[in-house]
């Protein structure tokens, strides 16, 4: 068991990362002022697995957790199904002290926590990802919300959940795909953080891949640490928050062009990655060296290198509904050589274009 705290005074936490985690569960629970009501929402593709489960042993602990399913996929991360499972807690008659419980990926964990962050205008939260991709991302650091058409996560807010418990037991059965989606964002806090982490993932890819024990407990806690601290530092995304968002602004570009159908989270952020690494390297922040390690590492990992399904010109006009573009200025996360970043938001509009022709497959 490695335990990992993000320390935010008072809205503090813990993450629990091991195998067998259902008695670290249990005991939170007990320990909790939770009222003895409350809920689980899961997807269509998680639930039928373990969802019975957790919620016996949330039943031993003494809360009686209904679970409520939602369909897998984005699309799930809307008003819509939020106002789905607002309603059945009030069915339920669910209060302010009634837990709500995310079992599952990214998009559960956003969904759950907008509900929880909104409903009775915020009730207890616990997060249970399931997918290795919102282990390492989504799952830690209290950004909940859900999707417009006009563009991702652009309604939400900042929530803290109460705990985050990791089951290592959950990736055993992901598909290859998901392990190199959350690769994704595991390389990320590489290129952002620490060059020595990035060194490591290199070093180690067939264990990685693998899953073998202490190369996942190592990836995943490491992960959560760099997190950890950046959240620590500036929570709410007003400086060094940011740096989070590296790949993320043509990952989100590319997720919208191809109806968030074609590409997994990790796999968009894997593209975003090369294309900021061109326009670092263009703005002569970034070695051509580093650029060529960034892109060799996320090819090892299975990783895409090139989007299919978009056109430069459609995305650079989707970059202007990103959450990071203000007064019509996109605030770029750059690289700096690995294991550091820093934000600019005077990327001459040409740069930009040159590296959005780069990362699509039809130039």
């Amino acid at each position: 068991m490695r335990r990992v705290e993000v320390a935010l005074k008072e809205r503090s936490y813990h993450i629990y990362i091991g195998c067998g985690i259902g008695d670290e569960l249990a005991a939170f629970v007990r320990a909790a002022d939770f009222s003895h009501r409350g809920m689980i929402v899961t997807d269509a593709e998680v639930g039928p697995h373990c969802a019975d489960g957790i919620a016996g042993i949330l039943a031993e602990a003494g809360v009686a957790a209904d679970i409520v399913t939602v369909p897998a996929g984005e699309p799930s991360k809307s008003l819509d199904e939020a106002n789905r499972i607002y309603t059945r807690a009030i069915e339920l008659g669910l209060d302010r002290k009634s837990p709500i419980f995310a079992l599952g990926g990214g998009v559960v964990g956003d969904l759950a926590g907008f509900v929880a962050a909104t409903y009775m205008r915020g009730v207890p939260f616990v997060q249970l990802p399931t997918s290795l991709l919102a282990q390492v991302d989504s799952s830690v650091g209290g950004k909940v919300g859900v999707n417009h058409p006009m563009g991702k996560n652009l309604i939400g807010a900042f929530y803290q959940p109460a705990a985050v418990f990791m089951e290592l037991r959950f990736l055993e059965t992901l598909p290859p795909r998901e392990v190199a989606a959350g690769l994704g964002e595991i390389i990320k806090y590489g290129v952002i953080y620490d060059a020595d982490f990035f060194a490591w993932i290199a070093a180690h890819r067939d264990e990685i891949l693998a899953l073998e024990r202490e190369a996942a407990v190592h990836m995943i806690a490491r992960s959560c640490e760099i997190k950890a601290d950046v959240v620590r530092r500036d929570e709410r995304e007003n400086g060094l928050r940011r740096i989070l968002n590296f790949g993320h602004t043509i990952a989100h570009a590319v997720e919208t062009e191809t109806g968030y159908t074609r590409y997994r989270h990790g796999e968009a952020v894997a593209i975003g990655m090369i294309g900021a690494a061109y326009i670092s390297e263009e703005m002569g922040l970034l070695p051509p060296a580093d650029r060529a390690r960034i892109e060799r590492i996320v090819a090892q990992m299975g990783l895409p290198l090139r989007a299919a399904g978009v056109t430069p010109d459609a995305m650079y006009a989707d970059l202007f509904h990103d959450k990071k573009t203000v007064d019509g200025r996109i605030h770029w996360v750059l690289a700096q050589g690995i294991g550091s970043v820093r934000v600019c938001a005077d990327v001459p509009e040409d740069v930009v274009r040159r590296a959005l022709i780069k990362v699509c497959t039809v130039h």
